[in-house]
């Protein structure tokens, strides 16, 4: 990494998520992020084979009545997994801190576009690198190169890179007891006030095929059709809000481009 890159990035700390019993993939990602130059400290993923409930950070019924789901301790374990590895960042001296689930691959420029993201982190609370949607974010401003920064009108799936301030850790560790899967919760920062913003194109890429410890959990942990009376109300309104709340800050990034 050039020394100019490396400068800007001192106050970033990366965080790799990962489980003591997957060695392989930590050695890969170990390998992905030598050959971009990027330090990082790894964090223990919590294992949610090991988790006993009723446990005092995950409210079953609100899972229940919100995400029309039973639980399913692999996706306990990831949401923990995602506020430890926020809690080591808020005791930490940094500015920002860039979380990495153990299944993501980067593009050779990606600390370029770290670097240009902080230099403009007045604009945004999580930086969102990666996803497992298709879903098209609007982009509002060039950032680098090919890069560009946008806005999306709708929900977004996938947690596997992003960048946070102090400010949208601090919301995050709040969330909690879980209600929600942690890339569902994440994605709700539009109703504290906190601007979510995605790089386009994704300069990393979490379906890599590497198979999946917490997808794919099969139709056994979904519930009854009467799980809708409770669901569908709620998303329809997230999905309301969220293209409200959304498209005045689309609109307000555009009129401050302009400005520029």
């Amino acid at each position: 990494m050039p020394q100019s890159a490396r400068a800007s990035l001192d106050k970033v700390k990366t965080y790799l998520i990962n489980l003591d019993r997957a060695p392989a993939r930590l050695a890969k990602l170990d390998a992905r992020l030598r050959a971009i130059g990027l330090p990082y400290q790894r964090i223990a993923a919590v294992d949610g084979k090991m988790l006993q409930f009723p446990h005092p950070d995950f409210s079953d019924l609100a899972y229940r009545l919100l995400h029309g789901r039973r639980r399913a301790p692999a996706e306990v374990g990831c949401y923990f997994s995602h506020i430890e590895a926020l809690r080591e960042f808020l005791n930490s001296d940094a500015d920002h801190a860039l979380i990495l689930e153990d299944d993501i691959t980067f593009e050779p420029d990606f600390t370029q576009v770290m670097q240009a993201a902080v230099a403009r982190a007045g604009e945004w609370d999580i930086l969102r690198l990666s996803t497992v949607n298709t879903g098209r974010a609007i982009p509002y401003s060039g950032l680098t190169g090919r890069y560009r920064l946008a806005l999306a009108l709708t929900r977004e799936k996938g947690a596997g890179a992003y960048m946070v301030n102090r400010r949208a850790a601090k919301w995050l560790v709040r969330q909690l007891p879980m209600r929600l899967a942690y890339d569902i919760m994440f994605d709700l920062e539009y109703l504290a006030g906190l601007r979510a913003v995605f790089v386009k194109p994704l300069p990393c890429a979490q379906i890599t095929g590497e198979v999946t410890q917490i997808q794919n959990q099969g139709p056994d942990f979904k519930l009854p059709k009467w799980r809708y009376l409770t669901v569908l109300p709620y998303r329809a309104w997230l999905e309301i809000s969220r293209l409200i709340i959304r498209l005045f800050q689309l609109f307000r990034a555009w009129g401050n481009n302009l400005l520029r």
